[in-house]
């Protein structure tokens, strides 16, 4: 650890960045599971740490019969969008997977569970029927047109649903692959509800695959918001999580049969998981456990071929910005950079547990160089930048004080339970030129520009606006170097 600082001490001294305060990882880690806590929709738990939050949306799916009180809003938003809350909780679970012990030794593993929990729990009750999935509540435009806290939110609360006559094989998918990879998570601590997950993954994958097509055809509302290119990509990474939730043939199948791998990718994100199904079989692989040629060792080359791009020893390197931070899209940067490097530090167990490298066109990368890359995206979030801003909300002595975020940016219920109007909340709050009156620990903003500009200012969506999507693969990298 100490060598990968000292590695990185150049550019720490000429940023004028304090070493010791930047690579507070543990601080980091806890901060980014309040996030989650201050997304919580429906009742809150006693134990609920972020105080400024209450109870919300508890009638969430009456419109249909069915209770869906719960889960995550999606960002600075209302919204209870599925596909991109289900990619949330696989990576939350794929950290804790691969990271479990740090995560204990950072005291944070409990924390982590209650994260991913909340999630499945959620994921459960929206799935009552094996063909039968609820993709969603709120209606995305009516609840981007006001400005309102959650817990008095006016807008629509609609649900949406996908089923075997209106099919959503990617979000189907999406979930088996949350779901798969949570009852990992569980197993040890809680069998009984470990083998539901698993239950309710078998039957949302099996439903995916039976029932091809886009989820947006069917729930065009979220499409709008969330459009999925393909729904090939969460067929296979559901696949690899149910093969290492089960260790079982028919998924492996599944993956040696496919029509494709996906090819080298240029981003890992909530809507191209390809990257995470070629980590997973490459794994398995290296173990020996699928071989190394054909479909499987396909997989393997591309997964690899994107980290050689990633520790810029590929023959399309990733670019980085002037001030070091990997450049993937102008729209919340941060959150392509979070999951590259998720896979990256994992990926680097895997290699480190075989005592391997990776041959890239530009030399050998090895598990140092792997987690090298990513500790330098995580040290340039948390403030080794040109802006010297730790684009983590809390952390540090500087950063974005106007998230875009409804919750954060409008007094406390629990101070002030003056209704606030669709409108007044515009008005009063959103475009008031002044911090958030509540610090939304752990959020981190969709980041810089290419030029590693950024702007604090509430209606800069762009890059002020923090995401569950964002923040999830971030629990692994810090905790992985914690």
């Amino acid at each position: 650890m100490s060598v990968v600082v000292l590695g990185l001490c150049l550019s720490l001294c000429f940023f004028g960045i304090n070493v010791d305060a930047v690579s507070d990882y543990g601080t980091a880690l806890t901060k980014s599971l309040l996030f989650f806590e201050a997304q919580r929709s429906g009742k809150l738990p006693t134990n609920q740490r972020v105080q400024w939050r209450g109870d919300s949306a508890l009638k969430d799916g009456s419109d249909a019969g069915v209770d869906l009180s719960g889960g995550y809003y999606d960002a600075g938003d209302n919204v209870k969008f599925g596909f991109p809350m289900a990619y949330t909780i696989t990576l939350l679970a794929w950290g804790v997977v691969d990271f479990e012990g740090k995560l204990k030794q950072n005291n944070e593993l409990s924390n982590a569970l209650a994260a991913i929990r909340w999630g499945t729990d959620y994921l459960i009750k929206a799935h009552p029927k094996p063909n039968v999935f609820f993709g969603g509540v709120g209606d995305g435009q009516a609840d981007h047109s006001c400005w309102q806290r959650p817990e008095e939110m006016t807008t629509p609360r609609t649900t949406y649903k996908i089923t075997h006559q209106s099919p959503g094989a990617d979000l189907a998918a999406e979930s088996a692959a949350a779901l798969a990879a949570a009852s990992i998570t569980f197993k040890s601590t809680d069998r009984s509800y470990s083998k539901q997950l698993l239950t309710h993954a078998r039957q949302l994958f099996d439903f995916a695959r039976n029932h091809p097509g886009q989820y947006q055809s069917s729930i065009p509302n979220a499409g709008s918001f969330y459009s999925s290119s393909g729904y090939q990509d969460e067929l296979l990474w559901a696949a690899a999580w149910l093969q290492r939730a089960t260790d079982e043939k028919t998924y492996l199948d599944f993956l040696g049969q496919a029509s494709g791998t996906g090819g080298a990718r240029q981003q890992f994100s909530w809507d191209d998981k390809y990257l995470g199904a070629q980590l997973l079989v490459a794994k398995l692989v290296l173990e020996g456990k699928a071989g190394s040629s054909g479909i499987f060792g396909q997989y393997k080359s591309d997964a690899e071929t994107f980290l050689c791009n990633y520790a810029q020893k590929g023959s399309g390197n990733f670019k980085m910005t002037a001030g070091g931070m990997l450049w993937f899209l102008p729209w919340g940067n941060l959150q392509y950079v979070g999951a590259a490097s998720l896979a990256a530090v994992s990926y680097a167990s895997y290699l480190s547990a075989k005592k391997a490298t990776i041959q890239c066109p530009g030399g050998f990368v090895s598990v140092s160089d792997l987690y090298a890359i990513a500790q330098s995206q995580a040290d340039y979030v948390l403030g080794n930048n040109p802006k010297g801003l730790s684009y983590m909300v809390g952390f540090g002595s500087s950063y974005p004080t106007q998230p875009h975020h409804r919750g954060a940016s409008i007094v406390s219920i629990k101070k002030d339970p003056t209704s606030i109007t669709c409108q007044g909340g515009f008005d009063l709050w959103f475009n008031r030129i002044a911090p958030n009156p509540n610090v939304l620990d752990g959020a981190i903003v969709g980041g810089p520009d290419e030029q590693d500009g950024y702007t604090d200012s509430r209606s800069n969506y762009q890059q002020a606006e923090p995401a569950t999507a964002t923040v999830a693969p971030y629990v692994g990298l810090f905790a992985s170097l914690a």
